[in-house]
């Protein structure tokens, strides 16, 4: 059975700096660019068939700079949409909400066209997209590899694992990092994960 590859895009400036970014296509920096270019080897000895990535330009180049092939964009797969915290840190909503946890509150509203999405609206993205590449993990044609964001891939492990979305919360998720997904008696487990070398 192949193993589905999670990885986070590099740093950007709001990654950093801790602020919720979801539709603000910032580029990576300079060591998010680095964090990306020192994905290769660790990628490159993997048998790899399908490469899948969010649209945002930071996944995008994130993907290209770890030397995989095209990718194919889903829309599923872009960040939490958090509507009106987008662009603000924890540490600031906390000043209004000290007992927010974004995992089972979800977020406030945002504008017409990002009004934000509640962590079972995210879970259902990630049903989505499990059940896009549910039969290329169950062939042996390669590895899945999916470039997106720290939250939304957090949530699509809690899925994976056959968790509430709520329990994406249990896994931290840094920049430029990979986790792997894989079965144990034919359960899904995690193989390794936040990695930067396997």
């Amino acid at each position: 059975m192949s193993q589905l590859l999670l990885i986070r895009h590099g740093e950007t400036e709001w990654s950093r700096d801790g602020a919720h970014t979801s539709w603000t296509d910032l580029p990576l920096t300079a060591n998010g660019e680095e964090q990306a270019r020192a994905l290769r080897p660790l990628l490159a000895g993997r048998k790899i068939g399908q490469v899948w990535a969010s649209p945002m330009a930071r996944a995008r180049r994130t993907a290209e700079l770890a030397g995989l092939a095209e990718p194919q964009i889903d829309a599923d797969l872009r960040e939490w949409d958090y509507g009106g915290y987008e662009g603000i840190s924890t540490a600031e909503i906390h000043r209004s909400r000290p007992d927010w946890y974004l995992f089972t509150d979800g977020v406030a509203a945002g504008p017409d066209e990002h009004p934000g999405e509640s962590p079972e609206q995210v879970g259902a993205r990630a049903d989505r997209v499990l059940a896009r590449i549910a039969s290329s993990l169950e062939s042996d044609e390669g590895d899945v590899a999916l470039v997106a964001h720290a939250h939304f891939l957090r949530v699509l492990t809690a899925r994976r694992l056959g968790l509430p979305p709520a329990a994406g919360g249990m896994f931290t998720f840094g920049t430029g990092a990979v986790g792997v997904l894989g079965t144990e008696h034919g359960r899904p487990a995690v193989v390794a994960w936040n990695a930067r070398s396997l």
